[in-house]
């Protein structure tokens, strides 16, 4: 705790004095400050190292991984005290570059990368990044941009359990001895997806990895075990511009977000963790390869997102721990800058990963679904889109007209023999609360404005408002106060100012629904109106004659046609440039399973409000699909150690299939408002080679392999 404190006080006071020191000089533009990423002409690190492979000898390509025999497929990093002298000559290097170009100036260096590019990330005024520019050591400089995340049953859906972990020895081997990399908003410690004593067949260390665990007050010792090997976190190029919060964003790998630990369980959570939420049970949660092992790399955060020179870093160090796999389910803000999409730091990191045997994969973005909406764009990553899978959690509410209106919600029907009456919260306002003190007193936030007397036993109508959407009013409250109010249960209706809103369903702790369709929100408050008997003199509502019961949402169901290619999932052809011109690379590479994914979530996790306090979440996105793919790429390099990148994409994209579980084609939906009325056959800019396959690119027969001559 304390060490990490003391970084975290010396660069904010460095940054100051800094700041400082310009403010008392020049006012011109120039000298606005800046976070800007160098690269240096001069190779890095794993270069060096592939060349000593080379000169012993490694031989090529070969069948007969289980002979432990080294070559370029099968390279462990190099984890020994040659790195940390590498590190430090970098460095050295790095620190004279700065010194003969900025003679005397100010400026301060956050990083020095350099196993996988040859570079730094400084604080520097415009005109010192001109001048760094035309040093003859340096490649290229670019400002440093912001990124963001892209956010049980699909084991079962992939064919998993009778499939591809049958083939690997069953889910308590499943991924054994693999290192999976999560550059995402760090991980939660404590749940129990994570845990290493839940299986009977213990947790190997994995030999080829030396990562290590911060420990900080957030983040104590003994959060990491045999199963998370290896936690760390970056945030100099936030801390630089004033916006980190070490409270709320935690200065640890703890997740203050959810999303993090929510990919991480998808791609390697522990096997048959019991999925309980808002007091109901869900079934049992795995992740693809139950038994790899994790490494967080913690660079995105709760209040801001990130930036590039933090994800940089962190994409440096997994490579120089030892990682096999690393999954990004995250993108940029926007089209980084500079003559070609794929010329920007982050993706020249991950250029070196993957000419250092690291398989890579990324979200493709939840942009979709325009054309050239994609956020991955480089050949050498594996860019994942998001597709439904078959099960689906429905609900309805049951007029006393018979009129059925289906809805969402997680929550248990009301008795079924039984009939409540509808009351709507407008309507059961105490005395002394009317419209004008509270506009929104309709979204059932605080009880203490309710008469009990009218709405004890009875079902309350609450609206749902932009408001929910902002997350300045929660599902939680509202829920509480129908509870405190000892309502019968709580129904929602749309407000019809909020178009084209999809909503997940959402975990309600008593009997309730939401009806999401605005059209359906009209058709309740017709019959709830039609049905008020009032006084022919005052027009005071005498009788409320409405009734309903509801059906519950808890019992999921698996008709649904799947998978199709989801609205949101960012689509090709693949951008060159802000301009958008066609950068002739097929994207995405392969969807699968991200709308509606349950997985662990962070006992402090905050990036869905309706999910808070729970240790799971449903969410939706290419967020979600990517660690599916990394989990099912550690079972591939389990069971082909010797496998390059190119080989595990090969037999994912070469086995992946086209046609829905009905036969039919895979369906993508086109539109964001009614997505299901508006759908055509997907096409590759969709899909790419189509939906995975799980069992069968663990025996793919035929591998187009590429080595490193496919990079420019």
């Amino acid at each position: 705790m304390g060490n990490v404190c003391w970084v975290y006080l010396v660069l904010a006071v460095c940054f100051g004095l800094f700041v400082n020191t310009l403010s008392q000089g020049d006012s011109d533009s120039d000298a606005i400050t800046a976070v800007y990423i160098v690269t240096l002409k001069q190779v890095p690190a794993v270069h060096h190292f592939e060349e000593e492979l080379r000169r012993k000898g490694n031989q090529g390509f070969h069948h007969g991984g289980a002979s432990g025999r080294l070559n370029r497929f099968h390279k462990p990093r190099n984890n020994s005290r040659s790195h940390q002298n590498s590190s430090s000559y970098f460095s050295r290097v790095h620190d004279s570059i700065l010194r003969r170009a900025l003679r005397r100036e100010k400026y301060l260096k956050l990083y020095s990368y350099h196993y996988l590019i040859n570079g730094f990330a400084v604080l520097v005024t415009t005109e010192q990044a001109g001048k760094l520019s035309r040093r003859r050591e340096v490649a290229n400089v670019v400002l440093d941009f912001s990124v963001r995340t892209a956010t049980t049953h699909t084991p079962q859906f992939l064919g998993l359990p009778k499939g591809a972990w049958s083939q690997e020895g069953g889910y308590e081997t499943a991924g054994e001895g693999i290192v999976i990399g999560f550059i995402d908003t760090g991980i939660d410690p404590t749940h129990p997806s994570f845990a290493d004593h839940v299986s009977d067949h213990s947790y190997p260390v994995p030999a080829h990895f030396s990562g290590i665990c911060e420990v900080t007050r957030d983040f104590p010792s003994g959060s990491c075990n045999r199963k998370l090997v290896g936690a760390r976190h970056f945030a100099a190029s936030a801390i630089t511009r004033g916006i980190f919060n070490s409270s709320q964003d935690y200065a640890s790998p703890f997740d203050g977000d959810g999303h993090g630990t929510h990919t991480a369980s998808v791609a390697a959570g522990n096997h048959g963790i019991p999925v309980v939420v808002a007091g109901h049970h869900f079934g049992n949660a795995s992740g693809m390869a139950p038994h790899s092992h994790i490494a967080v790399y913690k660079a995105l955060y709760k209040s801001f997102g990130g930036f590039a020179a933090d994800v940089v870093a962190g994409i440096d160090q997994a490579a120089q721990d030892g990682v096999d796999i690393i999954s990004l389910s995250i993108t940029p803000n926007r089209r980084p800058p500079g003559i070609a999409t794929f010329f920007n730091p982050i993706d020249m990191a991950l250029l070196s990963a993957v000419k250092a045997g690291i398989f890579v994969v990324q979200a493709a973005g939840n942009t979709g679904p325009s054309p050239k909406s994609m956020s991955s764009f480089s050949p050498w990553i594996f860019t994942i889109g998001a597709a439904s899978h078959d099960r689906a959690y429905s609900n309805s509410i049951i007029l006393g007209n018979n009129v059925t209106i289906p809805g969402v919600g997680l929550a248990s029907g009301t008795d079924k023999d039984e009939t409540y009456t509808l009351i709507s919260a407008l309507h059961a306002l105490c005395n002394d609360t009317t419209l004008a003190d509270d506009m929104y007193v309709g979204e059932c936030q605080d009880s203490s404005n309710f008469n009990p007397e009218l709405i004890e036993g009875n079902l309350l109508i609450c609206s749902y408002s932009i408001r929910f959407v902002l997350g300045l009013s929660t599902i939680k409250l509202a829920v509480q106060t129908a509870k405190n109010l000892s309502a019968a249960g709580v129904v929602f209706y749309m407000d019809p100012f909020v178009i084209g809103f999809q909503l997940n369903p959402t975990p309600l702790e008593m009997p309730g629904i939401i009806i999401p369709s605005p059209d359906d929100s009209k058709i309740l408050l017709q019959y709830y109106n039609s049905s008020l008997e009032r006084d022919g003199l005052t027009k005071k509502i005498i009788r409320f004659g409405a009734v309903a019961s509801i059906s519950g949402g808890l019992k999921a169901n698996y008709s649904v046609s799947a998978p199709k290619v989801m609205y949101y999932s960012a689509r090709g052809p693949d951008p060159e440039d802000s301009f958008l011109d066609d950068a002739d690379i097929m994207k995405p590479n392969l969807i699968a399973p991200g709308n509606l994914i349950w997985a662990a979530w962070s006992s402090h996790g905050t990036d869905s409000v309706e999910f808070q306090g729970e240790n799971f979440a449903m969410m939706s996105g290419t967020s979600m699909a990517a660690p599916h793919i990394a989990g099912l790429a550690a079972l591939i390099k389990q069971k082909f150690p010797y496998f390059s990148p190119a080989a595990i994409a090969s037999a994912l994209s070469t086995t992946a299939s086209l046609y829905d579980k009905s036969g039919g084609p895979i369906m993508a939906q086109r539109a964001y408002t009614n997505p299901d009325l508006n759908q055509s056959p997907a096409t590759p800019f969709d899909m790419g080679s189509g939906f995975v396959n799980a069992t069968s690119a663990l025996d793919p027969g035929l591998i187009l392999d590429s080595s490193k001559s496919f990079c420019f």
